[in-house]
């Protein structure tokens, strides 16, 4: 079952209808949606420069859109955070006396 969040107020739908469009973050969304990943494996996947995506993640993240998943250790010692989307699926309608944004949730 899938659970369902309704925007209906034009001030919290236009700011995530913004950033969702952006296409870097649009990219590591769709990338995050069937499994976790790392920055690095969601750079090389979609071809997008290390530094632009380590910050569409951090937006990505203060937006609740996606979600630390895991943090593993690598052999060198260093964290591995693997990221996954929040959503599953988003539909968006524009009508004349609103906007509706509605999430269907990614249950990981």
């Amino acid at each position: 079952m899938s659970e369902i969040t309704v925007l209906q107020d034009n001030k919290s739908v236009l700011p995530l209808i913004q950033e969702i469009v952006d296409e870097t973050a649009l990219k590591i969304i769709l990338s995050t949606i069937d499994e976790a990943k790392t920055t690095l494996q969601i750079c090389y996947e979609n071809k997008l420069p290390l530094s632009s995506t380590y910050r569409k993640i951090a937006k990505l993240q203060n937006n609740k859109l996606i979600s630390i998943e895991k943090i593993n250790i690598d052999s060198k010692g260093k964290k591995v955070i693997f990221y996954r989307s929040k959503i599953k699926s988003i539909e968006f309608n524009l009508k004349k006396d609103g906007m509706l944004l509605q999430f269907n949730k990614n249950h990981h």
